[in-house]
């Protein structure tokens, strides 16, 4: 790998050298690796084409998982968050001892090992939230709950300068990885005054299918905002809002 020097930057590729731009400099690098119609019919690339059958399933099961919690995640997620999610969806995948290596799925491993992924890695939710929560999942009814005692915001909330409110957000869906489909809904708390006084509890409740025996997420967090004259900005394009999933339910 080389460094592109010089007043013209380039990008594509001449030749057998390809030109990209990587973190705002410009790199220059030969083709090369092995010939893609190799990897798929050499014996000696089996295990190059078990992990990467697995690894497709791991960003398939990623992707549904964050099309489904989108209206949560889009605030707050950092740059990283799509690959890092696929890593632990292919440990889940990993985790499945019924198939055979390359053939294992999301449906027969355990997303459970999903629980406590942090969205933002930059603003983790254990950093943020100090005030206890309490987790109720009842599969019958297809509800998810989230209730938070009463609490005093400027004790609990490590909210960063300028803030002044916060909306608490729950997501919760119920995923259905092997039809590629979910059912999701998201609630969201009124502006919390990030003050002294006491805040009332809060109670956010999403509903998904009843009797449901499809793997249900949870995704808990909050948003920071900046009161100007009356109106509430987000603050700082979302780089300090939590959120991570605080429960993950199987049957």
């Amino acid at each position: 790998m080389a460094t592109q020097k010089g007043i013209i930057k380039l990008e594509g590729a001449i030749g057998d050298i390809s030109f990209y731009k990587s973190k705002g400099k410009y790199f220059a690098r030969s083709k090369g690796g092995v010939d893609g119609d190799r990897i798929k019919n050499d014996p000696a690339f089996e295990r190059t084409r078990e992990n990467g059958s697995e690894f497709g399933r791991a960003g398939k099961a990623g992707k549904l998982l964050r099309n489904a919690l989108r209206e949560v995640i889009q605030n707050s997620k950092d740059s990283r968050m799509s690959s890092r999610l696929t890593r632990e969806m292919l440990k889940a995948i990993q985790a499945d001892d019924e198939n055979a290596r390359g053939a294992r799925t999301i449906t027969a491993g355990d997303v459970t090992l999903l629980k406590g992924f942090e969205f933002n890695d930059e603003a983790k939710l254990g950093n943020t939230v100090f005030m206890p929560y309490n987790v109720v999942t009842d599969r019958v009814a297809g509800t998810l709950k989230v209730t938070v005692p009463a609490f005093i915001p400027a004790n609990t909330i490590g909210s960063p300068a300028g803030a002044t409110h916060a909306i608490i957000n729950l997501g919760g869906t119920e995923v259905d990885f092997d039809a590629e489909n979910f059912t999701a809904n998201i609630q969201h708390s009124a502006h919390v005054a990030l003050k002294g006084e006491e805040q009332a509890q809060i109670e956010l409740t999403a509903n998904v299918s009843e009797n449901s025996d499809k793997p249900l997420f949870m995704a808990f967090g909050l948003e920071f905002y900046q009161e100007v004259n009356g109106e509430k900005y987000p603050l700082k394009n979302g780089a300090y809002n939590a959120l991570a999933l605080i429960e993950v339910n199987v049957v």
